[in-house]
């Protein structure tokens, strides 16, 4: 893995804020592994139309890469999505609760309240948090993804994985491109009917939707409010400290401005059938980590998406052949290992390691354990200022 500090790189580089070039290219699958199997999986288990979806989160990738000049990329609402494929929830019901976090999270932010929030939450839970979405990421790509495919897939994968350990890290051969491009050739030689692929190919405009007040509401209770504390944790407070982690030299991105513009995508999306989508550590790790150092990477990526959405959204089903889970899930696990690893700075403390480690297994093994890991962190990390957790710093 290569080192999370900042890039060691040229001034001119270092202030460009999107530039196109094949680090930037690599760099724009760092977050497919995360992104593109849940916006699969909610279209089909809602019935969303996959040209709006496909089309409008492309868009909001775009914006975002332009708007922040930085590896920032949007990326689906986790435990929106979780419950929306469990309960095969409607179309409407989900646009609501983008809705809904949208108007919750511009309040936080106009108000000033995410500003409180940021300051009563210390680093240390932060790290604790990215620790614990490291866990999951890896957890799910190691027993979801790489081994959704038999023998075939776990050949794939070994062969993906010891691409990304030959190339991870070489600014002019990053591993990505070479990756994804293996994927696409097995699936085209073993599974999709380029036949199916180009029959369903065609221009298709996302369609205007307005979700009704009652959708606003049950997408408030079911989806929002179970949302909210892992969007504070993992989408504001993490990002806010990722990337001041991996790019100290630009001026610092305020967790007002990523509230705004979290709020501002989902009071968007949800009119254009598009699902609720935040910011995350994970997504600008997984972006770094396969080379990617400007907004280009996003702006690549989202493009993307445009094109699958208005060109290629008939052959859905062919589509989502293309990207084999066990290339998806080998990316998924650097993604996964660079969030994991920002835990090393915490290491000069005792007592801050072990809080880290405590509220990252709390996040990912209790009920609502982002919450319980948020609250049960902050506390824990305020005793051990005084010094009553009985662990020596």
């Amino acid at each position: 893995m290569p080192d999370t500090a900042a890039p060691t790189l040229p001034l001119q580089a270092k202030v460009s804020r999107v530039r196109f070039d094949r680090n930037e290219l690599s760099g724009a699958f760092g977050d497919i592994g995360t992104d593109f199997p849940l916006v699969v999986r909610m279209i089909l288990a809602s019935g969303l139309d996959a040209a709006n979806v496909l089309t409008v989160f492309g868009l909001m990738q775009i914006g975002t890469g332009l708007f922040y000049g930085m590896p920032m990329p949007a990326q689906p609402l986790k435990a929106m999505a979780a419950i929306v494929i469990a309960q095969k929830l409607s179309g409407g019901v989900l646009f609501g609760g983008g809705l809904a976090i949208g108007i919750v999270m511009l309040l936080l932010s106009a108000t000033g309240l995410i500003d409180v929030i940021a300051r009563v939450v210390p680093k240390v839970v932060v790290r604790g948090i990215q620790f614990g979405l490291g866990l999951q990421l890896s957890s799910i790509a190691l027993q979801q993804y790489v081994s959704a495919e038999g023998w075939y897939g776990y050949i794939l994968a070994g062969v993906s994985f010891a691409m990304v350990l030959a190339l991870l890290g070489n600014r002019k051969l990053p591993p990505a491109p070479f990756v994804i491009g293996l994927g696409i050739v097995y699936a085209i030689v073993l599974r999709v009917d380029p036949a199916a692929l180009a029959a369903g190919a065609g221009f298709h405009l996302p369609q205007p939707r307005m979700p009704s007040p009652g959708e606003i509401w049950t997408g408030f209770v079911l989806l929002a409010i179970p949302q909210i504390p892992l969007s504070l944790g993992n989408s504001i407070l993490a990002t806010r400290q990722i990337a001041t982690d991996l790019f100290p030299e630009r001026p610092p991105v305020t967790v007002r401005k990523i509230g705004f513009t979290y709020a501002m995508m989902n009071l968007i999306s949800p009119f254009l059938g598009g699902i609720p989508t935040c910011h995350g550590s994970g997504g600008m790790a997984g972006h770094y980590a396969f080379g990617a150092r400007t907004g280009g990477s996003v702006v690549l990526y989202g493009s993307l998406y445009l094109v699958l959405g208005l060109f290629l959204s008939g052959s859905f089903q062919e589509v989502i052949l293309l990207f084999p889970k066990p290339v998806l899930g080998v990316i998924l696990v650097v993604e996964a290992l660079a969030l994991m690893l920002l835990v090393r700075d915490m290491t000069e403390s005792k007592s801050d390691f072990w809080i880290a480690l405590v509220v990252g297994v709390a996040a990912v093994g209790l009920p609502y354990g982002y919450v319980v890991a948020l609250v049960l962190g902050t506390i824990l990390a305020a005793l051990a200022r005084r010094g009553l957790t009985g662990i020596a710093r």
